[in-house]
């Protein structure tokens, strides 16, 4: 099983930013996807990015490389979530996650991994109901991929108080130890359910 990593928006993608301009959104998913992808490989596990450097990369060439692998992967998109148009702070807050409208019973189960994981970390969690973990959305990246696809939004880069977390060496190990442990978790259940 290998473990694809996207690391959202590019450098040249507009906004995506803190209100400060402290948090680029670019720059940190793809900090948090090599912390990852670092972590995974340290267990043993085949993972890597799909987009290596900092520019853009058109939504249908990443689902093409991503189908390139075939059923035996996963996809976990990396993004940081915006309440506002990023010119000021704004108060919601938290971490969610997403599967496509056309999701898999392994893409939810991976959903699932990941909120219960960041649950279990004591971190807020937004869901659509006290028994739902994800959210289901029309996001191209979940919709157009053969395996099983995620879209984590890592707290909100137009809050102070999650982008001062989101910025601190706790917050980016928190965020890069939800990620790694939901994704191992998932692996264990999807090996016992073989």
């Amino acid at each position: 099983m290998r473990i694809l990593i996207d690391n959202g928006h590019g450098k040249e993608t507009p906004g995506k930013c803190s209100p400060d301009g402290r948090l680029k959104e670019y720059a940190y998913t793809r900090e948090i996807a090599d912390r990852l992808v670092t972590g995974l490989q340290n267990e043993g596990i085949d993972a890597q990015r799909i987009v290596p450097g900092e520019n853009d990369v058109a939504l249908f060439e990443r689902v093409r490389r991503v189908n390139a692998f075939g059923k035996d992967a996963i996809l976990v998109s990396i993004h940081c979530n915006a309440m506002g148009n990023g010119a000021e702070w704004m108060s919601a807050s938290g971490w969610s996650v997403f599967v496509g409208v056309n999701a898999s019973m392994n893409s939810k189960r991976l959903a699932r991994q990941l909120a219960q994981v960041a649950l279990n970390r004591k971190v807020k969690v937004r869901r659509p109901s006290p028994q739902k973990l994800y959210w289901t959305a029309n996001f191209y990246i979940c919709q157009q991929t053969n395996c099983p696809a995620v879209l984590v939004e890592n707290f909100f880069q137009d809050n102070k108080e999650d982008v001062e977390f989101l910025l601190s060496e706790e917050g980016k190990q928190c965020v890069t130890n939800i990620l790694l442990e939901g994704i191992t978790n998932y692996l264990k259940e999807y090996q016992r359910n073989m």
